[in-house]
């Protein structure tokens, strides 16, 4: 950096986003979504878990038994990292699986037990790492932000 380009920077140092970005909703999904990520990914590591495990025990949970390839068109997850989703969730007793008497050849996960009681534990941490996320929001902000959000990603679902 030249002498003149640091004369440039704020006396604080700190770096501002230009009003430009600012004023573009893509730009502040973007940047929330990467610091939401690392808050989400950061905390539930702390309890010994990922995203995907609670998004395939909510799945089961919420919209019951199903396939590998239905688990992933319901939660998101790549097939090829749903194998290895599945077995770290069997390997903990919090999902079985039982071949299909359709079609032998596949299985049928289901929650167990114990994976419903760690979805609650889940449900617990999140509530608490989406209040900080979320702690600048009064709570009717929090709902009208999660319907406005929903409402953009149900359109862009629809249509894609």
């Amino acid at each position: 950096m030249t002498g003149s380009e640091a004369a440039d920077l704020p006396d604080d140092g700190a770096l501002k986003t230009p009003d430009r970005l600012r004023r573009r909703a893509s730009q502040l999904l973007s940047q929330l979504t990467v610091r939401s990520d690392r808050l989400i990914s950061e905390g539930l590591t702390r309890v010994g878990t990922r995203k995907w495990h609670y998004a395939v025990l909510a799945s089961l949970q919420d919209l019951g038994p199903g396939s590998q390839a239905l688990l992933s068109r319901r939660t998101g997850i790549y097939r090829s990292d749903m194998v290895g989703v599945l077995n770290e969730l069997a390997e903990r007793g919090f999902v079985e699986r039982a071949p299909d008497p359709a079609d032998r050849r596949r299985n049928i996960i289901t929650i167990s037990a114990r994976g419903r009681r760690q979805l609650r534990l889940l449900d617990d941490v999140l509530d608490g790492l989406h209040d900080e996320l979320l702690a600048p929001l009064t709570p009717a902000e929090r709902e009208q932000f999660t319907r406005l959000l929903t409402c953009l990603l149900d359109h862009h679902t629809r249509t894609a």
